[in-house]
């Protein structure tokens, strides 16, 4: 049963990087692809590892996770790729980091000189023209919803940093709000100091730490 088990999983896992890597595929359908395929190989793993049936259990269970897998993937759609695009614009030469995610969000990462000083939670305001174009893609994109993650350098106490990086993220969300955003597609997070990008060693290493993290995604249509 492990032996089927396995080739079940390698071969869906196998389908989805062919058909993500496909020239020829829009984005939408290169990130249903790949949603389709995770989805295969872990309905083969549930398929094969109840009890009877063998291979055939595993082959419809991957059937059945390919399919819950291409409605629950994210997609690249053409309003996501038009976001990208006007966010790379309102960014260019502020910092902030613009990219697609290998899983088919949007990310804008946000270090401290644009956003927040230390301790602080207020939003700067080189920041705020970034945050109100963000929110005019979001109204034009609803289908969207958003994750906001504050962090934070080591200086000070974890008592002191996770609620200070649940702060900067609240605070960024409330001025997306403000700018007529429906809070209800944001959900904001706190890592405090446990996530540092930078050694925290010294100045220039810290402020790279002290930043937000805005993801953006657009599911598969069910």
């Amino acid at each position: 049963m492990y032996t089927k088990l396995t080739k079940s999983a390698v071969a869906a896992t196998l389908v989805a990087l062919t058909a993500t890597g496909c020239a020829d595929m829009s984005p939408t359908q290169r990130g249903t692809a790949q949603g389709a395929g995770i989805g295969a190989g872990l309905g083969a793993i549930i398929g094969a590892t109840t009890s009877g049936g063998g291979g055939s259990r595993a082959a419809k269970g991957a059937a059945i996770g390919g399919a819950l897998g291409a409605v629950a993937g994210n997609v690249w759609s053409q309003r996501m790729e038009a976001q990208k695009q006007a966010m790379e614009q309102a960014t260019r030469g502020t910092g902030v980091q613009v990219s697609q995610t290998a899983d088919n969000r949007l990310k804008l990462d946000i270090p401290s000189d644009v956003s927040f000083d230390t301790g602080r939670a207020d939003i700067k305001p080189n920041f705020q023209p970034v945050l109100q174009r963000f929110a005019s893609t979001l109204q034009e994109n609803p289908a969207t919803t958003v994750v906001i993650i504050g962090h934070t350098d080591n200086t000070g106490t974890d008592a002191i940093n996770q609620p200070l990086s649940v702060d900067r993220a609240a605070r960024t969300r409330d001025y997306l709000a403000s700018r007529g955003v429906n809070p209800n597609r944001i959900t904001i997070e706190g890592r405090g100091s446990r996530e540092p990008i930078a050694s925290n060693s010294d100045a220039t290493s810290r402020a790279r730490n002290r930043r937000v993290e805005i993801y953006v995604a657009e599911r598969a249509p069910g």
